[in-house]
């Protein structure tokens, strides 16, 4: 069976890429063996070093559900920040007969100003194919919704609300891939345990009634929270879960009008019914 190593980023659900995938799959049989760099944002609030892992690991996640659905053998992890030692890291394990890496085009391309397609030629001596995306004009083949709550995560307000999207999306034959943010919750050293627990809960509920999810815990502050997420993903639009009005700290702060104008997103207010403080 022949392995094809793919390394992306940013670019990573690209139609480019994509049908370049594709395409290996038609040749015969295939493993796919994903490497995914991280890297830190452009500008904007403060990141820390495990969201800018999460965050790889994020779309490592969702790239093999999507890729699995469709009956491809893929294989994914998150690569050194250094996309050429990401690349060479992975080689050395796989042992790859071909290379494809795709990157923005020259002009926007940090990788391609450090020369990434030459050097790992030279390096790997594999073949290496240069696909270039840009999702940003070309859009993607499917709809991102960036999912938000705490102690609502696991509702079945929220869940319904996710369904719906992701049925509408099959009905027009597009695809809705779920970022769900669990931001942190309290001072204490059982906070992150918390958010991890809750986070999984919802991914597992998704995935297990066939939608693509992954997810990560954020920024105690859900606006903030929220900030960060789109720094690193390509939303189409925001769902928010909380409580009632008068039991939710994330209303009272004027959170989802905060969000609408800030991103300029059309933003999806969940309301759980269960009488509890936020």
């Amino acid at each position: 069976m022949k392995t094809v190593l793919v390394v992306a980023n940013e670019t990573l659900g690209g139609r480019p890429l994509i049908e370049a995938v594709r395409e290996r799959v038609a040749e015969g049989e295939v493993r796919f063996v994903l490497t995914v760099p991280q890297n830190r944002p452009r500008a904007g609030l403060v990141v820390y070093q495990d969201a800018v892992f999460d965050a790889a690991q994020i779309r490592v996640d969702l790239a093999l559900e999507f890729v699995h659905a469709e009956g491809i053998e893929a294989v994914g992890e998150v690569g050194d920040p250094d996309p050429y030692t990401a690349t060479l890291d992975a080689v050395r394990e796989y042992n790859p007969d071909e290379i494809i890496i795709s990157t923005y085009p020259e002009t926007r391309s940090g990788w391609l100003r450090r020369d990434l397609i030459d050097r790992v030629r030279d390096a790997s001596g594999v073949p290496v194919q240069h696909v270039i995306a840009d999702p940003d004009t070309e859009g993607l083949p499917f709809h991102v919704t960036l999912a938000v709550a705490n102690r609502t995560a696991s509702g079945d307000e929220l869940f319904e609300a996710l369904r719906a999207k992701a049925e509408a999306e099959t009905q027009k034959e597009r695809g809705r891939l779920f970022v769900v943010i669990v931001p942190l919750e309290g001072g204490d050293g059982s906070a992150g345990r918390r958010a991890r627990t809750r986070l999984k809960l919802v991914l597992d509920r998704l995935v297990g009634h066939g939608m693509f999810a992954a997810g990560m815990t954020g920024d105690p502050d859900p606006y903030t929270a929220i900030m960060n997420a789109l720094q690193y993903f390509r939303v189409d639009d925001i769902v928010i879960s909380t409580f009632a009005a008068t039991k939710s700290g994330w209303l009272r702060a004027d959170l989802i009008e905060r969000v609408r104008n800030t991103t300029g997103k059309p933003v999806e207010h969940v309301v759980h019914r269960e009488a509890a403080t936020a």
